[in-house]
């Protein structure tokens, strides 16, 4: 009985034996064939990242839909961080032998760092932000050399000496820290080079299999259409600059982003921006198993200016076609600098901003150091930066301002004997006028008129009046402009002088300290055309979706300030002055007399102090037709004479190009671009004063001159 006991419990206990073995094979089997792959996963490590995926900027267009500033598929060098070798010598000489492909075809590569490329090496002037941010990054002390910086980047890099010449150290020391500062992770590529040729593709993609790391990728690239339209305004796309970014990460920008600079791509950064995709990457045990676009990017809108592309073209011909012609005189051989503009009266909308001298976007890329260095800056926007006395031309305001406030009316008379006596000073006029009423005054530019009116409307109403002309301050267009002044106490205080009381004479005819753009002067004709109501200048007519397939706003006509009348006549007045001042000394050719309607004009012969020399400048502004305006203008030309005989072609090129608003009968076909000259014979003398030559010089009819204290 006991033996029988014994075997069925060994027999029991190898059963369990067996049943314990074949769950646990079952259970192995399971885990290595049913559910092998999923604990094969869990045993690697695993990470995922997101890479930002640009979106296409906005497009920048004129009022024809004809582009200026475009996209087209371009070809950039990147490093992508996920086979780009830990090793640093590795790294360094895949950099190297990818800088030289670059070096062959003449290409630059990115390169911020705030120190110079030579030994021995120094910081660059006006980087202080940016060396702050080397020398955080870097990880030395805030009195580092440029010299430590540099060392601290070898070190870290193994970029020694022995194994590299100091122009290797220094560009590879420069694309670390380029790497360093643009956060060259998983998460962002750095990208190296932008818009390569088909040729440097095929030379790196051959050498791929060497050049780990180093990939070429289709991106938009920012292309120009048109450089020659509104340089100044249309402005330029760069880098994030280290100062920039705490600002702009807050937006969602990373450091490696593109970012407007100036003009309408910085002012319409939002619009043009786009929002950006997303690309999933899934790396295991160090390899790259997934990359997945999880979120599309979206491209930017399109903006739509309001300039013509042609007329803007033909008003930037008729300016510098025109200072050229001064430049024949021998009086005006330098003159070289001026600006015109051309508003739509009904919203101030701009159709054209000429400056001189400019430039090109093409020539900005290509050399923006020459042109720093040349003479007369062309860099300068004269039109919306230039400050400028507006001389006679502001004689409408102080007219504004007197029928206003009924000082003067239409028909009451000032006379002017070309003398005046104010207090212990005596100022003068350029004629003997006798009594004279507002609109001839206006006319014949009467000195003693206007300094008899603003001796009454004092330095009070003349600077009320200058204010709601929008003069001392910033217009509101979009790229911006200088405020500018208007010569009256609180001016002089601001400039550390002292105010005297006869400068309220010199503040009512346009001289003093009163200093404007010529955009504002176009303003303050267009506020006259619209009889008292100032519009906003703006150059930004619509916003679009990229494709322009659909709009999504329009800018709508701002009133900046309206001046509210008194008189009912106040502008019947002006205008019928300014109509008299069109007939004024014109060559046949160039009047304003013939083209089927009257225009409205003022000019002014403001002197200026410039470079340490007392100038007169020659300035206009008006508008046409004058009793059913379209346009208002106004410019400016320094150092020279006869500005108004641009008069006419900026109409002429107005109808031309815009034929909706009807036509002049002194035709479009035959745009004069140059003033004709009567002859006349100069005799030029040597050092001693002795006749050596005559030569045939032309001239033309001189304009009024202003007298100032």
């Amino acid at each position: 009985m006991k033996e029988l006991f014994i075997r069925l419990r060994t027999a029991f206990l190898a059963i369990l034996v067996v049943i314990s073995v074949a769950l646990g094979c079952v259970k192995l089997m399971s885990i290595q064939i049913v559910n092998g792959d999923t604990y094969l996963q869990e045993s690697e490590y695993t990470s995922i990242y997101t890479q930002p995926i640009k979106a296409t900027r906005g497009q920048i267009v004129d009022a024809n839909g004809d582009k200026i500033i475009e996209n087209k598929v371009g070809f950039n060098v990147i490093i992508d961080a996920s086979r780009f070798p830990d090793d640093n010598k590795e790294a360094n000489a895949i950099l190297l032998e990818t800088l030289e492909v670059l070096k062959e075809h003449k290409l630059k590569w990115n390169d911020s760092i705030p120190i110079s490329s030579t030994t021995p090496y120094e910081f660059k002037k006006d980087s202080e932000s940016d060396i702050e941010k080397l020398k955080e990054l870097v990880g030395v002390n805030v009195y580092a050399t440029a010299e430590n910086c540099i060392d601290e980047l070898i070190d870290d890099y193994e970029i020694s000496a022995e194994e590299y010449t100091p122009e290797e150290q220094r560009i590879l020391a420069g694309i670390r820290y380029e790497m360093k500062l643009r956060d060259f992770s998983l998460s962002n590529t750095y990208t190296l080079c932008e818009d390569v040729s088909l040729d440097v593709v095929t030379q790196l993609k051959e050498l791929s299999v060497k050049l780990k790391g180093i990939d070429i990728v289709e991106e938009a690239v920012r292309e120009i259409a048109q450089g020659d339209i509104l340089p100044h305004e249309i402005g330029t796309v760069g880098p994030i600059y280290a100062e920039e970014y705490e600002e702009l990460k807050e937006k969602g920008y990373a450091m490696n982003d593109s970012v407007g600079k100036s003009g309408i791509e910085a002012a319409l950064e939002d619009e043009l921006r786009g929002e950006d995709g997303e690309k999933t990457i899934t790396v295991t045990d160090g390899q790259v198993v997934s990359a997945d676009v999880t979120d599309e990017p979206r491209g930017g809108n399109t903006v739509q200016l309001t300039i013509k592309s042609d007329y803007q073209k033909d008003v930037q011909a008729i300016l510098e076609n025109f200072t050229a012609y001064l430049r024949t005189m021998p009086e005006y051989y330098n003159v070289n600098c001026g600006a015109v503009v051309v508003l739509d009266v009904e919203s101030n909308k701009v159709l054209a901003m000429a400056t001189s001298p400019t430039y090109t976007l093409f020539d900005y890329e290509e050399d923006y150091d020459k042109l720093l260095e040349t003479d007369d800056y062309p860099l300068l926007n004269r039109a919306t930066y230039g400050r400028y006395r507006p001389g006679s031309t502001f004689k409408t305001i102080t007219a504004t301002a007197g029928l206003n406030e009924g000082i003067i009316s239409g028909g009451s008379t000032y006379r002017c004997e070309q003398k005046m006596e104010f207090y212990d000073i005596e100022v003068g006029c350029t004629g003997y006028h006798n009594d004279i009423a507002v609109p001839e005054a206006l006319r014949v530019s009467c000195n003693i008129y206007f300094y008899e009116l603003s001796r009454r409307l004092g330095i009070d109403k003349l600077s009320q009046y200058a204010a709601l002309y929008g003069f001392g301050q910033n217009t509101g267009i979009e790229t911006g402009d200088v405020a500018g002044a208007f010569a009256n106490p609180e001016t002089f205080n601001d400039l550390g002088a002292d105010w005297t009381v006869g400068q309220v004479l010199q503040a009512g005819i346009g001289q003093s300290e009163t200093s404007v753009t010529p955009l504002q002067m176009a303003v303050q004709a267009s506020t006259i055309a619209n009889k008292g109501i100032r519009y906003t200048p703006h150059l930004v007519d619509s916003i679009y979706d990229y494709s322009m397939s659909e709009k999504i706003s329009e800018k709508e006509p701002q009133i900046a300030s309206q001046i509210d009348l008194n008189n009912d006549y106040v502008y019947d007045y002006i205008t019928q002055g300014m109509v008299m001042a069109s007939t004024n000394n014109f060559p046949a050719e160039y009047s304003l007399s013939n083209l089927g309607f009257d225009v409205a004009i003022k000019t002014g012969t403001p002197q200026n102090w410039r470079d340490g020399k007392e100038l007169t400048d020659t300035a206009f502004i008006g508008f046409a037709p004058a009793y059913e305006p379209k346009i208002a203008f106004a410019g400016l030309v320094e150092g020279g004479e006869y500005s108004k005989y641009m008069i006419r072609s900026i109409i002429q090129a107005y109808y031309k190009n815009y034929p909706e608003s009807g036509g002049v009968s002194g035709g479009t076909d035959n745009i004069n671009f140059l003033p004709a000259r009567d002859k006349k014979t100069t005799t030029v003398t040597d050092e001693n004063g002795n006749a050596v030559t005559s030569e045939t010089t032309e001239t033309t009819v001189t304009e009024e001159t202003e007298a100032e204290e």
